[in-house]
This record gives C-alpha cells, structure tokens and sequence, in this order.
C-alpha cells in the first residue's frame, strides 16, 4: 500500500497595504464628504475658544487681566494657544485639512455635474406603472405636444418615436457644488487676510493724534507679505470724545452711545475732514478700517519733583478695575524726578462720594472726578537695566527697592495738591480727559469672503429646496373598443404618464399631479 504525502499550503492573508496603498487610502478618507463634514464642524467648535476667552491682539488688556485674576488657569490655556486661538498650530491643522478635503470633494463632483448637464435625459423603463408616480388617460396628445407642454414647465426634454423623457432640478446639485466652492473661496479669502492684512492695536488720549505707521502702534501684527511701506499713509487727530450714560431709574449708569470725534487726514498734503467715530461705525480709508473697541480716563497730572522743576505734565492712561462705575487705577513713572525718581499708584473715581469712612465712585460719567494716592515711592524705577516694562504698574522687583512715601491719602479733586513727605516733591491733579483704544486692521480678504458668503447661502438655499426629478410620456394607439366605435379610433391615444424624484424624502405627487393636468387638460386632478 502507498501513502502519498501531500504537503498542505498555507492560506494566503489579506494583502498588505504599501506606502502608494496607505496614501491612497488616506486621500479617500480625506475627500469623503462625511471627512469633510467633519472638519467643517471641527472648524466651527475650534473658532468658539476665540470668543470665549479673549485674544491677544484684540484685548491685549483683558489677557492681561486675565493673568492677574486667575494665574495658574490662565498659564494652562497658554500652553493650548487658548489667547491665540486663530495663530494655534491646532486650529491651522483643521483649516489646511478642511481645505484639501473640500477641493478633493469638488473637483470630481464638479466633473461629474457638467457630464449630467451634457446628458440627455434618459429613455423611460418599459413599464411606467411601476414608477412611484403613474397616470394614464385617452387623449390625441402627440409626442411633439407633450414635449412642448413639458418644454414650458423649464423640463430638459429628448424624444423617442412614441416617447417623451424629461429632467429637471439640475439646480439642486449646482447649489450644492456652489456651496462647497464658496467654502474654499472663503477658505482662501481668509488666506488673503493673513498674508497681505494686517493688524494693530493703539491708545489715543484726547488732545493727541495718530499716524498709521509701524512705530506709532502700541502692538502690531502684519501678514508675512506685509512691509512698513504696504500701510496707508493716513492720520488722525482724537478732538474729544463723549460717552453717553443713562441718568437715573433702574439702568442708571448703563451706557448710551459712544462717539469720538476725529480730524481725518487721507493723506499727507490732503484736506482734513471731521469724521464721528463709533463702536459699529469704523472710519475707513482706502480699505484700512479704524474701529472703536474701548476706552476709560486719563486724568491729567502735575509732578514737582524735590528741586521744584515740573518732572512731569500731562494725562496718565488709566484701566478700568470696576467697569460698573469706571473706577481705574493708574500708574505714573517719573525717571526724571529729582533727587530721587518717584513712582504713584493713583486711584481715579469719577463720580465720588463717601461710603463708611471710604470713597466710591457711583456712575461712569466725570460727574465729581477724584484722584486719590494709595502709593507714593522714591528711589531708582529700574528703567535703566534694559528690560521692558509696561506702563501699567510699578516693577515689583524694583518696587520692593524703593522707599515708600504715601499709603492712601486723602482723594484729591480737580485743581488739588498733594505735597509728598521728605521735600521729594508734590502732585497736582489738573484735570480730566478721556482715552480710546482703537483696533486698525487692513484686510483684502474682506470683501471676497463676503461674496463667498453670500454665495455660500444662496447654494444651500438651491440644495434644500431644488428637487431632481424626471417624468416620461408614452404614447400608444388607443385600442378599437376605447373610442367607442365614433370612428375616430386613428385620433385617439393612449397615454401613459410616469414620474419619479431623485431626492431622498421629497413628495413629488402634487406637482406630478399638475403636469398630467397639464398633459391632459380634461383631467383637473390626477392623483
């Protein structure tokens, strides 16, 4: 007997993917439309950080506020670029991948509608009673008049020897495809506004003016094709600003209107014109756009140092800690002051009255301003040793140094004087004036990313509310027996009418119901 040994061969696996295989896989994941779908709410929840917390470059001050109130959260939303949202490598991840996904979806879709739009509608099945919609009657229609009557309702119409095939709604996918190009016009409009715009934040005190040029902004953000020459040469000068307040009743305090009143030079050797500046009103020329975004008080001072030279004369910009009755705190550095350099911490109300040994402010509006000293320092600022620092506080480093003068005296109003101890000087509070922070931009992104807007509405309008659908006509000889022997048996047909929507959930009976009306005018209704 002989065995024969047969050596059994393993089962081949699944194939493998290669690198060409991966990347193709992934170009199909990326330009599916539920991938696309995706990024594009991925895109709307990434913006919402933006408008949550608040930005730099936008409320420089509120960030900074930020840090002050709340250190360790503040310190772990940096890490995120939660500050700057719109900068995030995060958030330009999700822009650049909705990007591809959108042009990987439109191109062969867009391809795909213009073969649809050259195609004739097509041939109608052999049995018309299976289709969704179905009518039948006895007329003399004749294929040329049922296409003419289909040809009138805007119906894509072709013919046959004994048939009439008819299309409409192309609209729907022209919406749809609309919309996406609109996206990545927008997408690009975006592009456009962070290559060649730019941005920038400046204070404007009341009395001074403004030059669009880089070493006037207090902080700067230009696109990377952005140079010192692209700004437009164009300048201002803040006569005054009002700020209107309810008076009384249960809103008392709640703001009315602002308004800033400008002298607007277009351009050097160009007539300076007036120009009311307010927060939803922007002065623009020549496509940079000038916006109102906040403002507060800048009351003005007289700084004697020990010698009796004035080391100092003008307004201190001043924050805002209470935005209910615009109780500020300001800071005022005087390098210049001799023999030794001063440094107050000032308390501004303008609106002060008395409250259990103490004094509050219990309105917006400069209504009874005061100025109160809560610290008075003398020695070296350390504004010599290189490192920046912001003119809203005292260095603390430098401040643990100097030699304190004054803890919380007396408010002083308008016209007053404090004499700090020692012979190291005095301050005068001289008067009030107001500050605007304005926010310039320059976008040439701006008015293409309307127009994709707009168009990005109008095609989803067409894609909710165009339907594809077809209708086609058959007309046969009537039997003998259905003229009833009148003799006209040659004039009489038998039309059969069938219809059908190639969207998904639509009812397509009334209009259908209409077009056989139409075919068929004896009929009024036929459904």
């Amino acid at each position: 007997m002989n065995t024969t040994l047969t050596e059994k061969k393993p089962e081949a696996g699944p194939a493998k993917l290669g690198p060409v295989g991966w990347a193709r896989w992934f170009w199909r994941t990326l330009t599916s439309m539920k991938t696309a779908l995706i990024l594009l709410f991925l895109f709307a929840l990434a913006s919402i950080p933006g408008s949550i917390w608040p930005q730099r470059g936008v409320s420089d001050a509120a960030v900074v506020q930020y840090f002050d109130d709340s250190p360790r959260l503040a310190e772990w939303l940096d890490r995120f670029w939660l500050f700057d949202v719109f900068k995030a490598p995060w958030f330009a991840a999700i822009y650049l991948l909705l990007f591809l996904s959108l042009i990987g979806c439109v191109l062969p879709r867009t391809k795909a509608h213009l073969r649809e739009l050259r195609r004739k509608p097509p041939a109608p099945p052999r049995n018309l009673v299976r289709l969704p919609q179905h009518a039948s009657f006895e007329s003399d229609l004749t294929v040329e008049t049922a296409a003419a009557r289909l040809r009138a309702r805007r119906f894509r119409v072709t013919t046959g020897p004994d048939w009439v095939a008819a299309e409409k709604g192309y609209l729907r996918e022209t919406g749809n495809l609309v919309f996406h190009v609109a996206l990545l016009g927008l997408l690009v409009a975006v592009g456009m506004g962070t290559l060649y715009g730019y941005r920038g934040n400046v204070l404007v005190v009341e009395g001074e003016g403004f030059a669009n040029t880089v070493a006037a902004y207090d902080r700067y953000m230009p696109g990377q094709q952005v140079s010192a020459e692209s700004l437009e040469p164009f300048s201002f000068a803040l006569d005054d600003f009002q700020a209107t307040y309810i008076a009384s009743g249960e809103r008392r305090g709640q703001p009315l209107d602002f308004e800033a009143k400008l002298k607007v030079t277009d351009a050097p050797g160009a007539p300076e014109r007036d120009y009311a500046l307010k927060v939803n009103d922007p002065l623009e020329v020549n496509g940079t756009q000038t916006y109102l975004i906040d403002h507060g008080y800048a009351p003005t001072f007289k700084i004697t140092d020990g010698k009796g030279q004035v080391a100092f004369d003008g307004p201190v910009p001043c924050l805002v800690a209470q935005p209910a009755n615009f109780t500020s705190e300001c800071v005022i550095k005087v390098p210049d002051a001799q023999p030794e350099q001063l440094g107050l911490l000032v308390a501004f109300r303008p609106t002060t009255v008395p409250l259990n040994n103490d004094w509050v402010s219990v309105f917006p509006g400069a209504a009874n301003p005061t100025a109160q000293v809560y610290g008075a320092f003398a020695g070296d600022l350390g504004m010599k040793n290189g490192r920046p620092q912001s003119v809203y506080e005292l260095d603390p480093a430098s401040l643990k140094k100097m030699k304190p003068l004054v803890m919380k005296a007396d408010p002083l109003a308008v016209g007053k004087k404090l004499d700090l101890p020692g012979g190291t000087g005095s301050i005068e509070f001289t008067g009030v004036k107001e500050w605007i922070a304005l926010q310039i931009a320059y976008d040439p992104g701006r008015m293409p990313a309307f127009v994709a807007s707009t168009l990005a509405v109008l095609g989803l309008v067409l894609s909710l509310t165009v339907r594809r659908r077809r209708v086609w006509v058959r007309v046969k000889d009537a039997p003998a027996e259905a003229s009833g022997g009148s003799g006209h048996e040659h004039d009489r047909k038998h039309v059969e009418v069938g219809g059908l929507t190639r969207t998904e959930g639509s009812d397509f009976s009334d209009e259908f119901a209409e077009i056989v009306s139409v075919l068929n005018p004896g009929v009024k209704d036929a459904r």
